[in-house]
């Protein structure tokens, strides 16, 4: 039994080491000190080592974990949200979110191009479905027009997120909104 704890702990560990260095990696960038980390994970620096070896390995951990929990997102916040477009709209921005961590991964991991390739499609496979199955439930309410095409608005998210890490003046999130409006066309707003 004694080590089941230790088990739980260590996914514990883990899963709280991914959540503070995505926070971390959010406001800090992938290059961020990894006592920063570890203080937001409330664990030492030796147990983030013990976890990822490499700044690369918890970069890439942390990638591969918020895509898991965006792609998980999408099913909870459809069905707790008060409506399809309201579950899209918190989507897209646990989406944005991810979107400013994974500004920095590509240098991070700019030695291994075929990683980064393996990543974006993993990236892709995950989400797309996702982001459709909430396109689609908008449009089935007819809250939105139909015909959005989810690697389209998630592009154009993307797009729009590019720049705010080189310039404070700059919030992706209101251009995001405002997209996000324009999916509704006149007869929804």
């Amino acid at each position: 039994m004694p080590a089941r704890s230790r088990r739980a702990d260590a996914v514990r560990n883990e899963q709280a080491l991914l959540d503070a260095a995505a926070a971390v990696f959010v406001t800090s960038g992938v290059d961020a000190p990894i006592r920063e980390i570890a203080a937001g994970a409330g664990v030492g620096i030796g147990t983030i080592y013990r976890h990822f070896p490499t700044r690369a390995d918890l970069v890439v951990a942390v990638y591969r974990h918020q895509v898991e929990s965006c792609a998980e997102a999408g099913p909870a916040l459809l069905e707790a949200a008060d409506s399809p477009f309201a579950a899209l709209r918190q989507w897209v921005d646990l989406f944005a979110d991810f979107l400013v961590t994974k500004h920095g991964l590509a240098n991070a991991l700019q030695s291994d191009g075929g990683g980064f390739q393996a990543l974006h499609k993993h990236f892709l496979d995950r989400l797309v479905p996702v982001c459709a199955q909430l396109l689609q439930a908008a449009a089935d309410a007819d809250e939105i027009r139909p015909g959005i095409h989810a690697y389209e608005l998630m592009r154009g998210v993307g797009n729009l997120c590019i720049g705010h890490d080189s310039d404070p003046r700059y919030d992706p999130r209101r251009l995001i909104e405002l997209l996000l409006q324009g999916l509704q066309g006149p007869q929804q707003r």
